[in-house]
């Protein structure tokens, strides 16, 4: 189960409105499991929604009084069954989140859930393979959805596979648990200076644990060093960290680098390591060094200018990771990008 980090999400939901939209099979199946999440929701300050389509007949009613009885702080909304779903959704007043409940995640073709998509990426998924979801109309809801985004109607969807905890592991776990469509992804790379940044910057890299590729920095020691530390926010969601560490007078090391998957293809590594370069050279450094054994790391250290090698300055840290590749990059100056 994924850590959640309740109340430093809850600073930047509460007061913001989310809408939460489930049709009546899925509805009925997760009931408890939809009913318990908009209600936490709500206990958390953050206004809610819910759209559904349960008939209005009488096998139903039990359901209708139970949904006003759980969350008479949420608006509750029911959309005519012989209505299309999707389209009356969308066109309904907007809010801060959407999410659709449906019945599995968004895949790539390999099986891996997609974590974030521009509306760009979503429409060429769609066209690439087109059984992504149970319910067979989705490709049809997701065009209408990528049109609202691109028209500027909705700012951000949410895509979930309906079950228990569905939507409080998507709001305030680090990796979340669906797909989220936007076009205009807020990035920020901040100084670490709460405790609370502390807490996310260490949810990033418990992520890397089993990988193997990072030395272990528990909370002590990021508490410790926390003035060297910088967090990547995407969306105000903490999705990678840095540690800055002086090596002497000219060079800084990159170190700590972790980019949680979530927002993969969002080139959110670029970003950092560019946001790194930036604060390094505000600080008078040249040259950055950087040891790593992730190959995705190397990849990308090389298509940004750093070189593989290990120069004969640097052969004491060297010999704190042996066998650890150093990339270097030089001539760090106002003008470099």
């Amino acid at each position: 189960m994924p850590r959640l980090y309740i109340e430093e999400y809850t600073r930047i939901l509460a007061g913001r409105h989310v809408s939460i939209a489930c049709r009546e099979g899925i509805l009925r199946d997760h009931f408890a499991a939809v009913i318990n999440d908009i209600k936490f929701l709500n206990r958390r300050g953050i206004v809610t929604t819910l759209y559904h389509n349960l008939p209005n007949r009488f096998a139903n009613q039990k359901h209708f009084r139970r949904m006003a009885e759980r969350l008479p702080e949420s608006r509750i909304v029911r959309i005519d069954a012989e209505a299309d779903f999707y389209t009356t959704v969308l066109e309904r007043r907007p809010a801060y989140k959407l999410i659709f409940l449906e019945r599995k995640f968004l895949t790539d073709p390999g099986g891996r859930r997609l974590n974030t998509l521009n509306t760009h990426d979503a429409r060429n998924t769609m066209q690439q393979y087109n059984h992504l979801f149970g319910n067979a109309s989705f490709r049809s809801a997701l065009d209408k959805i990528c049109h609202r985004i691109d028209q500027g109607h909705l700012d951000r969807v949410h895509i979930l596979p309906a079950r228990k905890h569905a939507i409080k592991h998507e709001l305030f776990a680090v990796e979340g648990s669906g797909t989220l469509i936007a076009n205009d992804f807020q990035e920020a790379f901040l100084p670490v200076v709460s405790e609370a940044d502390v807490q996310l910057v260490c949810a990033v890299l418990d992520l890397y644990k089993s990988k193997g590729y990072l030395k272990p920095r528990g909370r002590d020691y990021v508490a410790a060093h926390r003035d060297n530390f910088f967090m990547t926010q995407i969306d105000s969601i903490a999705v990678g960290c840095a540690e800055l560490i002086t090596i002497d007078a000219q060079t800084a090391e990159l170190g700590a680098l972790a980019i949680s998957t979530r927002f993969r293809g969002q080139r959110v590594g670029v970003f950092t390591v560019n946001a790194f370069i930036a604060e390094a050279r505000r600080r008078g450094y040249t040259r950055i060094i950087s040891l790593t054994r992730n190959p995705r790391l190397k990849t990308l250290y090389l298509a940004m200018g750093f070189l593989q090698r290990s120069p004969r300055e640097y052969v004491a840290r060297q010999a704190k990771s042996p066998g650890t590749p150093m990339f270097v990059r030089e001539n760090l100056s106002p003008e470099t990008p």
